[in-house]
């Protein structure tokens, strides 16, 4: 008998499988778990105390004073499945309106020339409705401060200045909060499918019989089982960080960012899992920011596993079942049937890709229990040569004519290592090298050593910051000096020294001169030994002044020495 009941309970299921796939084609299955705090919509709404509008209702242009509100809605997703989501919500009033601190809607000042009287500067002055009656005398409903549902509002401290209500809906479910000018709110996903969903929120405000609807909004938010992350790379002479070219042999350093705003993962082992391409084999850190250094060039794709291993409540033990009855045989029958049919579809069905892992619960040491989260990173990167290191290896003041002193000249001798640089840029600031005083860049063509001169000019002597910045289409090096720049011509004094001195010259040559063509002829002139020996010094000191004042170069053969190009 027990074999028929159960040949019979096949015929029927598979009947019942059969129709359905001739009548429709695909079987759909609708099923949400439950949100933790919120309602499902099938419960009662009272439409006289919050009336529905569709989006085409010309009551839209009536529902607020001096134009339409705006709202908007923003999330932090992406979440991970098990951590919370939150969502703002933000109301935006017509120009010259704003909320006070009491929650009532009032006209800035001053903003336009035709500002109202002090008496008509609210738009909603909610207190005065509160305070005049008590707000539920005002209404022929003495229920007026309750959610659509019939709940009533929380009576938190503040809660008579929250005049508007907030409900949100996502997966057949809402949730009813009330608030101010903006309202934030977070929904656990332990319970929420994964993938890509829709939240939406209506806004009502307070009115003298009703609530008024203002604005609608919308948006997406998605929940995963993978860890969401991102990995920024950044290295000492990279030139431009977005490109993805960095410098062999300098390090790359990666700093691995997970999102994660409501601290899900704050008490979880993390650990990093590296493989660089580049040969050098798996590394695995426990901290988030780790370098590396490419000694090849090339192209090359980096990917990192994070590994989070969450501590959670152990599961009670579930008891072994009973064996199953005929009945519960020909239920799981109709089941398996039901799961033959490959159009067979379920809203709460995952999104996610075939190899997304799978939720497991493992046993800790201290006897706890955990689950395993895992996050996917991959990029391609390129490496090349680049400018390693500038050197400023030679500073010289050039001297100039009085004409040229207001503006000091100083030429830079600078070195590279690396691949040759296509720029330069010089940035002159003050001695702390905190407030710039210019930046001057200039292309240069350098074909075969790296070594050149940079030729600047000071707008004044004094002691200044120099910052010289080589670089090519991927990256730049720096080199820094501190120089003491003087005038670029003698001082004043040192000039009338030698004034004086060249026409002294020029009248002992006139004098001597007209000496000789006076006394040309000769005359023995008897000498005494005291003359002698005062001529002899005599002579002795225009030599030495001769010497000073007229050096003989020493140096026969002087080296000429080939100076590189001046930018």
């Amino acid at each position: 008998l027990t074999c028929s009941y159960m040949l019979l309970g096949y015929l029927f299921c598979f009947a019942l499988w059969f129709q359905d796939v001739l009548s429709n084609g695909r079987t759909s299955v609708t099923y949400h778990k439950k949100l933790q705090g919120w309602s499902s919509d099938q419960n009662q709404w009272n439409e006289k105390l919050y009336p529905f509008w569709e989006e085409d209702d010309p009551r839209w242009k009536d529902c607020w004073k001096g134009g339409r509100v705006t709202t908007k809605l923003v999330t932090d997703s992406p979440a991970l499945v098990g951590s919370n989501v939150t969502f703002v919500v933000t109301l935006q009033f017509p120009r010259c309106q704003e909320e006070d601190n009491d929650g009532n809607i009032i006209y800035q000042r001053n903003c336009t020339p035709d500002y109202p009287a002090a008496q008509d500067q609210y738009v909603y002055n909610w207190t005065e409705w509160i305070d005049s009656c008590g707000w539920e005398n005002c209404t022929s409903n003495h229920s007026h401060n309750v959610f659509p549902d019939g709940r009533p509002f929380p009576h938190h401290p503040g809660w008579r200045r929250r005049n508007f209500v907030y409900l949100f809906h996502t997966f057949g479910q809402y949730y009813e909060t009330i608030g101010r000018s903006s309202a934030i709110f977070s929904a656990n996903t332990a319970n929420i499918t994964l993938g890509k969903h829709i939240m939406a929120v209506s806004i009502y405000r307070r009115g003298l019989s009703t609530y008024v609807p203002i604005a609608r909004a919308s948006t997406a938010y998605i929940v995963t089982d993978k860890i969401p992350l991102f990995v920024s790379m950044s290295q000492k002479h990279d030139r431009n960080i977005s490109d993805s070219i960095f410098i062999k042999d300098s390090p790359i350093t990666f700093e691995v960012k997970i999102h994660d705003p409501s601290y899900y993962l704050n008490n979880s082992a993390i650990s990093y899992k590296w493989n660089f391409g580049d040969g050098s084999g798996l590394f695995v850190a426990s901290s988030a920011i780790t370098p590396h250094t490419y000694a090849l060039q090339g192209n090359f794709t980096l990917n990192l596993t994070v590994q989070a291993i969450i501590p959670v409540p152990c599961r009670p033990v579930t008891p072994t079942p009973p064996p199953p009855t005929s009945a519960e045989l020909v239920l799981k029958l109709c089941i398996y049937f039901s799961t033959l049919n490959p159009t067979v579809t379920s809203n709460a069905s995952s999104n996610s890709d075939p190899s997304a892992a799978v939720e497991t619960i493992e046993d800790n040491p201290d006897g706890g229990c955990h689950i395993y989260r895992y996050g996917y990173y991959t990029a391609g990167i390129a490496i090349v040569e680049g400018i390693l290191e500038v050197n400023i290896i030679q500073m010289t003041s050039i001297q100039m004519t009085e004409s040229q002193a207001a503006n000091p000249l100083v030429d830079f001798v600078v070195t590279c290592q690396g691949s040759l640089p296509t720029d330069v840029c010089t940035a002159v600031s003050d001695p702390t090298c905190q407030v710039s005083q210019g930046v001057v860049c200039d292309p240069v063509l350098v074909t075969d050593e790296c070594l050149l001169t940079i030729r600047r000019a000071f707008d004044e002597p004094g002691t200044y910051c120099i910052n010289i910045t080589l670089g090519d289409d991927t990256s730049q090096a720096l080199a820094s000096a501190l120089i003491s720049v003087n005038g670029g011509s003698s001082s004043g004094t040192t000039k009338g020294i030698f004034i004086f001195l060249g026409l002294l010259a020029v009248f002992v040559a006139i004098g001597a001169f007209v000496l000789y063509k006076r006394y040309k002829q000769y005359k023995p002139i008897e000498r005494t030994a005291g003359q002698a020996e005062n001529q002899e010094g005599l002579s002795t000191y225009f030599s030495n002044f001769k010497a000073i004042f007229f050096p003989r170069s020493t140096e026969r053969n002087p080296l000429l020495k080939s100076k590189p190009g001046i930018v």
